[in-house]
């Protein structure tokens, strides 16, 4: 191999069908200082090198990153950046979970609780005996109900905004069926969605974007099913971690759903997160329970002779 090329060491898995690439060695030098600032150092000097290992020759749209960083907080296991095809993620909860059992993969980690530190702060994590994860997530809530915004082609549709690591639009009313064999109509009325709502100003706190669409139907085996659309305009396989902490924020909300009692919800594929609140003085905290596997290790070959090295980029 010339000494030109570059190799990245990484541990692909899945959480309930999401799948998780975790860069472990390889990566470019963020620094030192709280993440938030290493994520605008990553996007601002190395955002090539995001697309590289993500984007398409090497990865697909639904393929999300996870770079290993040290922590600030000291009593965190791990620092992570999550980012995905187009961007970075405040916090992915498919992600951590696929972070905490790559950790126990490596022989990092073992049963018990963990702290890992995210560019949106501290997030808990037992890795139960059964290989199953539980995240405890940052707090989660409700920012408006039945918001209205006028969808081209599709007409006026109501949904929630909420924050569960990244801003939702939460549709329950639609007419729409949520099966695999419906993807493409899915992803056509989420994404005009997201796209509406940046029409019409509307946002997360602080004009944050949108940048997540969740939808809502029966499930025949959990309390509810969903598909989430994710920034880059893939859906997301897994049952969506953060989007389920902002579905159960928003059922707390409504007096629907109490402190300690289980929510189960099914993704289009029909993966089963599980998740619970925990109520500490004003603030909802969400907690999620999932299965990673890990699928792969590789070193990723990056070849300056390469022109689509880098990725393929929009």
């Amino acid at each position: 191999m010339s000494p030109e090329h570059r190799r990245v060491r990484v541990i692909d898995s899945h959480t309930g069908g999401e799948p998780t690439r975790f860069v472990l060695a390889g990566g470019p030098d963020l620094g030192v200082g709280p993440l938030p600032e290493r994520v605008e150092r990553f996007r601002a000097q190395y955002d090539t090198f995001r697309s590289a290992v993500v984007n398409e020759p090497r990865g697909s749209d639904v393929v999300v990153g996870a770079l290993l960083c040290e922590p600030v907080e000291r009593t965190c296991v791990a620092g992570v950046i999550f980012f995905n095809n187009v961007g970075y993620l405040g916090m992915c909860g498919h992600g951590t979970i696929g972070v905490v059992a790559t950790l126990a993969y490596l022989g990092r980690l073992g049963p018990g609780e963990h702290r890992i530190e995210t560019p949106v702060g501290v997030v808990g994590a037992i890795l139960h005996e059964n290989g199953e994860v539980t995240v405890h997530n940052i707090a989660s809530y409700r920012k408006a109900a039945a918001v209205p915004v006028d969808v081209p082609g599709y007409g006026t549709v109501r949904g929630d905004v909420a924050w569960g690591g990244n801003w939702f639009f939460l549709v329950r009313d639609h007419s729409m069926e949520l099966c695999l064999e419906r993807v493409e109509q899915l992803t056509a009325f989420t994404w005009a969605i997201r796209q509406a709502l940046h029409a019409h100003g509307i946002t997360g706190d602080a004009g944050k974007e949108i940048d997540h669409v969740e939808l809502f139907g029966p499930s025949e085996k959990a309390d509810s099913r969903n598909f989430v659309l994710c920034p880059g305009k893939a859906y997301d396989r897994s049952p969506c971690g953060t989007g389920t902490s902002a579905k159960l924020a928003c059922l707390y909300a409504d007096g629907k759903l109490r402190e300690g009692q289980v929510w189960t919800q099914e993704s289009i594929v029909g993966s089963v997160f599980k998740g619970s609140i925990v109520i500490r003085g004003d603030q909802v905290y969400l907690s999620i329970t999932g299965s990673a596997f890990v699928n792969a290790e590789a070193d990723l070959v990056l070849d300056p002779a390469d022109p689509f090295c880098m990725g393929i980029r929009e």
